[in-house]
C-alpha cells in the first residue's frame, strides 16, 4: 500500500478512504479523530469523534455537552479497527490529552504527530516517538533560529523582575489551554507558593486541570473594585494575551506586560505586542528537537504541515529523506 492511499489532504483535512476517517478536521465531518483541544484542530459540529478522555472533557468544556453527535473515548495505546484500519493514540507531549495518532494497513504506518513538544512539562503526558514510515510533522518553529531556552530559566527572569518591582503587578500573557497552565506549574516547581491570580477565561480550563490531579496550587480570580488596582502590586495575574488590549488589563498597578511564546524569540513580534517582559515558552518543538524527532521515528518520508514547511523539507532532502509539504489551511500558530 502507498501512503498516499492510506492518508492524503483534503479540504477538510487529513482523510483516509479506507478508513473513511478524518485527522482534525477543520470542516464539519461523519467520522472525525481529534488530537487535540486547541480550537484548529478540535471543532464542534462533527457526527462522531474519537479523541482522549481529557480532549472530549476539553472540547465539551469549551463547546457545551453537545459539541459532536457522538463521541468515543481513546485511551493512549488501546487499538481501534475503523473499516480495516488499525488505529492508536500515543501521547504527544503538548497539551493535557493531546495524542499523536498511529494508522496502519496493511504494513504502511502513518503517525499524525499533531502539535508536539519534547521539552518536559507536568501537565501533561510526555511525547512518545513511535517507529514508523510516514512521519507528519508540525512546522511552527522549524527554522533554525528557533532553538528555545530552558524553560526553568524565563520562569527565573519573570521571579526576578516580581522581586526587583514590587510596586507594579506583573500580567502574564498565556494561550487559555495548556500554555497559561504550565506557566502556573513552573512557577510552583520554581519555589513560588503565593496565590497566582487568573483572568477569568482561564478558570474552567484551570478548574479541570486540577480536577485531574494537576496541582496549581491556590488560584484566585483576577478581578478588582473600582480604586484597588494597588492590592494587585506585586502580583503575578495570568490572562489571555487578548487581554492586554481590554480596559481589564489597564486598571492595575503599573502593569509589566509579559507574554509566554515561542514567538518571543522574535524581537519585531515582541515590539508589535508592546511586550515589556519577553518570556520565551513554547508548547511546540523547536528546530533541533523536531530534527531529532524525525532521526528518532526513522520514517523514509516526512510530511511536514501548518509551519515553516520549506526549511524542514529542504532539511530531510538534503539527507535523503523524502519531504513533502502538505499545505493544509486552517491551522493557526499566533497564540501559541
Amino acid at each position: 500500500m502507498r501512503a498516499s492511499d492510506l492518508l492524503l489532504p483534503m479540504p477538510a483535512g487529513l482523510y483516509c478512504p479506507p478508513g473513511d476517517f478524518y485527522i482534525d478536521p477543520v470542516q464539519p465531518v461523519e467520522r472525525a479523530l481529534i488530537t487535540h483541544g486547541h480550537s484548529d484542530h478540535a471543532r464542534s459540529g462533527h457526527d462522531k469523534v474519537l479523541a482522549t478522555r481529557e480532549t472530549l472533557d476539553i472540547m465539551a468544556i469549551r463547546y457545551g455537552a453537545e459539541f459532536a453527535g457522538s463521541t468515543q473515548v481513546a485511551a493512549h495505546g488501546e487499538t481501534f479497527d475503523l473499516n480495516g484500519v488499525t488505529v492508536r493514540f500515543v501521547p504527544a507531549g503538548h497539551v493535557l490529552g493531546s495524542a499523536q495518532i498511529v494508522v496502519e494497513k496493511d504494513g504502511m504506518r502513518i503517525v499524525a504527530s499533531g502539535d508536539y513538544k519534547r521539552r518536559r512539562d507536568t501537565t501533561c503526558a510526555a511525547f512518545e516517538p513511535v517507529k514508523c514510515d510516514v512521519f507528519i510533522t508540525e512546522a511552527t518553529f522549524a527554522l533554525p533560529v528557533f532553538r528555545h531556552p530552558d524553560d526553568r530559566e524565563e520562569i527565573a527572569r519573570l521571579l526576578h523582575s516580581v522581586g526587583q518591582f514590587p510596586e507594579r503587578t506583573h500580567l502574564v500573557g498565556a494561550y487559555a489551554l495548556g500554555k497559561a497552565q504550565r506557566v502556573i506549574k513552573l512557577l510552583r516547581e520554581a519555589g513560588y507558593d503565593r496565590p497566582i491570580f487568573i483572568h477569568g477565561a482561564l478558570e474552567r480550563i484551570s478548574d479541570y486541570y486540577q480536577s485531574q490531579g494537576i496541582d496549581l496550587g491556590e488560584l484566585l480570580p483576577a478581578t478588582i473594585d473600582k480604586g484597588k488596582a494597588k492590592d494587585f502590586a506585586g502580583e503575578i495575574i495570568v490572562c489571555t494575551p487578548s487581554a492586554f488590549s481590554d480596559r481589564w488589563a489597564r486598571r492595575f498597578a503599573d502593569p509589566v506586560t509579559c507574554f509566554a511564546s515561542g514567538w518571543m524569540r522574535i524581537r519585531q513580534r515582541v515590539k508589535q505586542r508592546g511586550v515589556e517582559l519577553p518570556l520565551i515558552l513554547s508548547d511546540h518543538s523547536d528546530w533541533d528537537e523536531l530534527i531529532d524527532t524525525i532521526q528518532e521515528v526513522g520514517a523514509g518520508e516526512i510530511w511536514v504541515t501548518h509551519g515553516r514547511e520549506e526549511a524542514l523539507v529542504r532539511w530531510c532532502e538534503l539527507r535523503g529523506i523524502v519531504g513533502r509539504p502538505l499545505h493544509l489551511v486552517g491551522y493557526e500558530d499566533e497564540n501559541e
